[in-house]
């Protein structure tokens, strides 16, 4: 199998390299993966991130748009033919229709490339005609990519991790008991193996719901054309110590083992691995509404999801003779529309107190790591009230519920983190904020403009900006 292995990767590394050199010196290609867990806002993200490059009114803080250097911006072919094409004309039809709607969320892995034609800069700018850079955006689930941590733990360890944290979660009752019935070295009946399965399964989901993050093996809650398979049967156990080959204890870890070789590693291989920058979305505001576990259970996962990447340089010769390691990590905390702009400070501080751990690791590898608020498409107008003599400031929209436009003020987030992030109360957002779900507002564009947006603009210039 290490023969194998090894054949494979030179085998790729052998058919990179003919791409690399053509896009070092030809037509670069920026490869941009976004990820997030769900609810983050990776599809709307994705869709008004291509409608702004194509209509660049609004990005004035990407230097080569307001500088005018972008010239134009079409969509091509994608250059994996075995990957699923990003929806993009169904997505941005969603967000711009008479009756505008979120548009559905990620399930599986996809992928869009944008063209930029893009004039050069600097002395040999007046000698060169304009060139081609291709950004070939890959969308995937962040709950895939919380799964690349497993690779480095056994079944052993991944077991008493989980059962550690579930032990005092009530979203996890149902599968306790079921647990304690389970003697995992009892002979394996598939029956009772999908009983236990399916019942680890609706903890995760419970537990998702509920706030909390931590939420593996990820293809439990997305499936796919995987659902059913024994890859996808099995649960985490107590030590199984002696426990006799064909006992349940030993079919789960050899199935977890098979999750890990046939679904876990062929991602990283054939998508992650190829990735040089990368966006990781966070519901950070929906966290601090949730309380104070979930806002801890989402700061461990930032820091978790960074082992994951292979931070650093991306030099040419590095390109060639290692693969590609990500260059720039984004962590955006969004929703920034959900508050008045005076709050958003406050919240790229949270955001970047909650990845500081992670950030730290990336920039000693060589990486470039940024977090800020953004909302990539602007559903609310603010509007200051006085109540009881006090002035709120407030944002309106139209509730995703009701479709009634309202007013809200959702309370005021601490001007220093720690107040969060220490086990602070969940209190800092006031009770108006749990039904703070807008739906998007009716467009009127002018030619030439993309959908609103709030920072958006100053997303792309630090992810692709210094390659235009």
């Amino acid at each position: 199998m290490i023969f194998d292995e090894l054949a494979d990767r030179l085998t790729r590394g052998a058919e990179a390299v003919g791409d690399r050199v053509s896009g070092a010196f030809f037509e670069p290609v920026i490869r941009l993966g976004v990820t997030g867990l769900a609810r983050s806002g990776k599809t709307v993200f994705i869709t008004a991130l291509i409608a702004n490059l194509m209509e660049r009114g609004r990005m004035g803080q990407l230097a080569a748009a307001a500088e005018g250097r972008i010239t134009a911006a079409y969509l091509q072919p994608q250059p994996d033919d075995t990957l699923p094409r990003f929806d993009y004309e169904t997505h941005l039809a969603a967000l711009t229709s008479a009756s505008p709607h979120w548009p559905e969320s990620t399930r599986a892995i996809s992928e869009l490339r944008l063209s930029l034609r893009v004039k050069p800069t600097g002395f040999l700018g007046g000698f060169q005609g304009p060139r081609t850079v291709h950004l070939d955006i890959v969308d995937y689930p962040g709950e895939w990519l919380l799964d690349l941590a497993l690779l480095e733990k056994s079944y052993a360890e991944w077991s008493r991790e989980t059962l550690a944290r579930l032990e005092a979660r009530d979203t996890a009752e149902d599968f306790r008991a079921a647990l304690s019935e389970t003697d995992p070295g009892a002979p394996l009946e598939e029956a009772r193996a999908q009983a236990l399965a399916q019942r680890f399964t609706r903890y995760l989901q419970a537990a998702r719901e509920a706030g909390y993050s931590d939420c593996t093996p990820g293809r439990f809650l997305l499936p796919g054309d995987l659902a059913g398979s024994p890859v996808l049967t099995f649960a985490p156990l107590p030590p199984g110590g002696s426990a006799p080959r064909r006992s349940l204890y030993r079919e789960f870890e050899r199935r977890y083992e098979a999750y890990k070789s046939r679904v876990v590693k062929p991602f990283f291989r054939d998508h992650f691995a190829r990735i040089d920058r990368q966006v990781v979305l966070v519901d950070a505001l929906g966290a601090v509404h949730k309380g104070p576990e979930a806002l801890e259970d989402l700061t461990r996962t930032m820091a978790e999801i960074l082992t994951a990447f292979r931070p650093g340089p991306n030099a040419f010769l590095s390109q060639l003779l290692r693969g590609r390691r990500v260059e720039r990590i984004l962590f955006a905390a969004t929703k920034a529309d959900h508050l008045h702009h005076s709050q958003h400070d406050r919240l790229a501080r949270l955001m970047q107190a909650m990845t500081r751990a992670a950030s730290d690791r990336a920039e000693f590898a060589g990486a470039k790591t940024r977090a800020m608020a953004l909302a990539s498409l602007r559903a609310t107008v603010e509007e200051s009230r006085e109540v009881k003599g006090e002035r709120l400031d407030c944002v309106r929209g139209r509730l995703l519920e009701t479709g009634r436009e309202a007013a809200l003020w959702p309370g005021e987030l601490p001007e220093d983190p720690r107040a969060l992030l220490n086990g602070g109360a969940g209190d800092w957002l006031a009770g108006d904020y749990g039904g703070m779900g807008f739906a998007p507002a009716p467009l009127s564009l002018r030619p030439g403009d993309g959908p609103p947006h709030i920072r958006l603009d100053r997303a792309a210039e630090f992810l692709i900006g210094d390659r235009l």
